[in-house]
């Protein structure tokens, strides 16, 4: 029998003997397909040269083989390692991924309510999305499985780092060093706080009170422009800090960038501590705390898959750990490197 010339799904069926969804589940990878069905599909499928088609298959199955992921922004670093993350995994899977920007949360709601994401992918991924209750229902209502990536959601997949412990953490790096007076530069965009930036002045607070420090807050917008304003402000105090904690890497950019414009030795005159551990951080020698983005975004895109392929709700809670990177522009303060009258501490 000639083989056709354009070979269809239902070619592959006749040829293996077997179903229309049992040829489109085995050929996408998909579970409940016997070893030896699976062999015989591929085979059929060589023999005739038919290449699966997302279109085909979805018709059958209803499954399009494509996972939308939902970002607030594509540019700075975090969204786009995160974003690098979840791509590796879904590709490995055999996946697609559909990239939609959605800024705040009337971009969500049109997005929600829009056909072409309820019909043309089998899951979501929200990438560090500041949402409430209201969002978070606004995307159940899709009828989707949803994975939330950046971010702790109670009740709901997903994987995330403790932004709170991490910055206390990182605060008392900067305290048992000895400095007393140490500042946070906290960012604020056009819609407010960052639920990321909450968390992070939270565990500084905590860890500043823990102490029995006085905290020194101070906020600009998000970037490097924001925590070079930052910085002016801090320099023009009566009593500038001894250590400024940025909530982020391209904050701490600015202030080091203000510090070493006015003169001010980094870390001799005062220490900066990052957030995120970006690619620049070790180029300018910033002491950070690292958190496993692409990690991140792998685990998230392994939990959206396997939520396509199971047969219930998937709702794993993923902790992943930060840890802190301990670089050049920390140190002692000077009033502790120095001795009475500004003679030199001995030490041994």
């Amino acid at each position: 029998m000639p083989l056709p010339e354009h070979p269809r799904m239902s070619d592959v069926a006749a040829r293996a003997g077997v179903s229309l969804s049992t040829v489109s589940r085995a050929l996408r990878g998909a579970s409940g397909v016997a070893p030896a069905v699976r062999a015989e599909v591929e085979r059929a499928a060589a023999e005739l040269g038919y290449v699966v088609s997302r279109g085909a298959s979805s018709l059958v199955t209803g499954v399009t083989g494509r996972i939308a992921v939902l970002v607030p922004f594509l540019q700075p670093w975090f969204f786009g390692v995160a974003l690098a993350g979840v791509s590796t995994r879904l590709r490995a899977s055999g996946q697609d991924m559909l990239v939609y920007q959605v800024g705040d949360v009337d971009e969500l709601d049109a997005y929600v309510r829009s056909l072409p994401l309820r019909s043309n992918v089998d899951a979501v991924i929200a990438v560090a999305l500041d949402l409430g209750d209201t969002a978070v229902a606004r995307l159940d209502e899709i009828g989707l499985p949803v994975v939330f990536c950046g971010r702790r959601v109670p009740g709901r997949a997903c994987v995330f780092t403790d932004d709170t412990a991490a910055a206390a953490g990182a605060t008392r790096h900067l305290l048992n060093l000895g400095h007393r007076r140490v500042a946070y530069v906290c960012s604020r965009d056009q819609t407010g706080f960052s639920w990321s930036s909450r968390d992070r002045l939270r565990g500084y607070e905590a860890a500043m009170a823990e102490a029995g420090a006085e905290a020194v807050v101070v906020t600009e917008p998000p970037g490097h422009q924001g925590g070079a304003l930052a910085m002016a402000r801090l320099l023009s105090m009566a009593e500038p800090p001894t250590a400024v904690f940025a909530e982020s890497d391209d904050v701490a950019m600015g202030v080091l960038q203000v510090a070493r414009r006015s003169g001010i030795d980094v870390p001799g005159d005062v220490s900066v501590m990052g957030f995120d551990d970006n690619d620049v951080a070790a180029l300018l020698d910033l002491t950070t705390v690292a958190q496993p983005v692409t990690e991140m975004g792998e685990r998230a895109a392994e939990l959206a898959v396997r939520a396509v392929r199971a047969a219930g709700p998937v709702r794993d809670h993923v902790h992943l750990d930060t840890r802190l990177v301990v670089r050049q522009s920390t140190a002692v303060p000077r009033s502790r490197r120095e001795g009475p009258a500004g003679g030199t501490e001995q030490r041994g």
